[in-house]
């Protein structure tokens, strides 16, 4: 099993992005990521491909019980490596998770644990299902040669959600694909500042601000193709994981790692990349409660991208120069970016009330008609119904660090 070499120190500056596993062309998204594993680990596809229908037939648990145990050290590459853990993050979460919040288990098989630890050690990751899988690395092209949109993709591994689960992980990604320009913008942000070159700043700036602008307008389509009763009383619980999180207090022993019970958090857009490179680079300080929480999250991205976010965190803030410049237009470029990074981070309280307050309270309701009855599987679960699925209080944590994104303006 060959390591990522995720821990080579790229150079301060410019920040070449490819240093950091970054594409020109797709950003964090793994570039066109493999859709199977060599032969030797037919087991784990074969069960990945049945995920939807072992879940709802209760049968996934009895299938992993009987998978051979199998050793990463054939795997080859990062490519591999990825795919590999997109696998067995999906299978985890399906084996936890197969009878809904009231039926959890308390350890992870060793035949699924062992592996899993081990392909997370060599990417940096941890065992538990993260945006880095979810969204990063699972998509593909129906036409290899044709566009990056949503009637040309699909998902490689799914859950049990249907079309809703398919829209959301490529709506997603579509909102990450969409912020490439502004990931692009970054290194010569920090350039032009380095340099006092006030007209190459302004044009990152400007490429910055329509990139998250884009990003915004990617985000609505999750109305197009994401069904709210789906997301909440379906999939969320896929998504969670066992910090934080009442229906797993204990956490999860991962069997042959170690004799003591793990608590790692669940897949959450805090997740990304993305918006902790932009706060960076626009010098955001969110409250103490907020930047904890943020800072822990970086502990579930690919480390390089990590790396990145900590270069840009010790550079010169753009905000110096466009500060001590006086330059209006400067300024204007600086402040639209701040204004549209608060716009996005309200728009996403938007559909965190849609699908999340609201179908909590259609969700209740219903558990108040049918007494508690009825299947694990499309229950909704209650555990979370304040919290967003990577253990923070979720509108609280939102609503603050949109309010401290406003506050991150340049007054005149």
């Amino acid at each position: 099993m060959e390591g990522s070499a995720d821990t080579e120190e790229p150079p301060l500056l410019p920040l070449a992005l490819s240093r950091f596993h970054i594409s020109e062309e797709f950003g964090f998204l793994l570039p066109d990521p493999l859709t199977e594993l060599p032969a030797p680990y037919r087991p784990w596809m074969d069960i990945a491909h049945e995920l939807p229908q072992l879940i709802t037939s209760h049968q996934l648990r009895s299938r992993v019980h009987q998978m051979p145990q199998l050793s990463p050290q054939q795997l080859r590459g990062r490519q591999e490596l990825h795919l590999a853990h997109l696998v067995l993050s999906f299978i985890t979460m399906g084996y936890v998770w197969q009878e809904g919040e009231e039926g959890t288990v308390q350890v992870l098989p060793r035949n699924l644990a062992v592996p899993f630890w081990e392909v997370s050690q060599a990417l940096g990751l941890p065992p538990i299902l993260s945006h880095a899988d979810f969204v990063l690395a699972n998509w593909r092209r129906k036409d290899p040669n044709g566009p990056l949109e949503m009637e040309n993709l699909d998902t490689i591994i799914t859950l049990p959600g249907g079309e809703s689960l398919r829209g959301f992980i490529l709506v997603t990604l579509l909102v990450e694909k969409a912020a490439v320009p502004g990931i692009k913008a970054i290194p010569q942000a920090l350039g032009a500042t380095l340099q006092g070159d006030e007209e190459s700043l302004h044009r990152a700036l400007e490429e910055l601000a329509g990139a998250i602008e884009a990003m915004r307008e990617a985000l609505r389509r999750m109305h197009d193709y994401v069904d709210p009763e789906v997301f909440y009383s379906v999939i969320r619980i896929f998504l969670s994981g066992w910090k934080d999180n009442p229906a797993m207090a204990q956490g999860l022993v991962y069997e042959g790692v170690s004799a003591e019970a793990l608590a790692f958090s669940g897949g959450s857009a805090a997740q990304s990349t993305v918006l902790h490179a932009f706060d960076e680079l626009l010098g955001i300080c969110h409250r103490q409660d907020c930047a904890a929480f943020l800072l822990r999250m970086r502990e579930y991205m690919p480390p390089a991208h990590r790396a990145f976010v900590e270069q840009i965190r010790g550079a010169l803030s753009p905000r110096h120069l466009v500060l001590s410049s006086g330059n209006t237009r400067l300024r204007n470029a600086f402040n639209r970016c701040v204004s549209a990074l608060a716009e996005l981070r309200s728009y996403h309280i938007t559909i965190v009330t849609k699908y999340i307050a609201v179908a909590a309270s259609k969700a209740r309701a219903r558990r108040a008609e049918l007494n508690g009855a009825g299947p694990a599987v499309g229950k909704a679960p209650s555990a979370l119904e304040d919290k967003g699925t990577g253990g923070s209080h979720i509108f609280s944590f939102l609503k603050s660090i949109r309010d401290t994104t406003r506050e991150g303006m340049i007054r005149a």
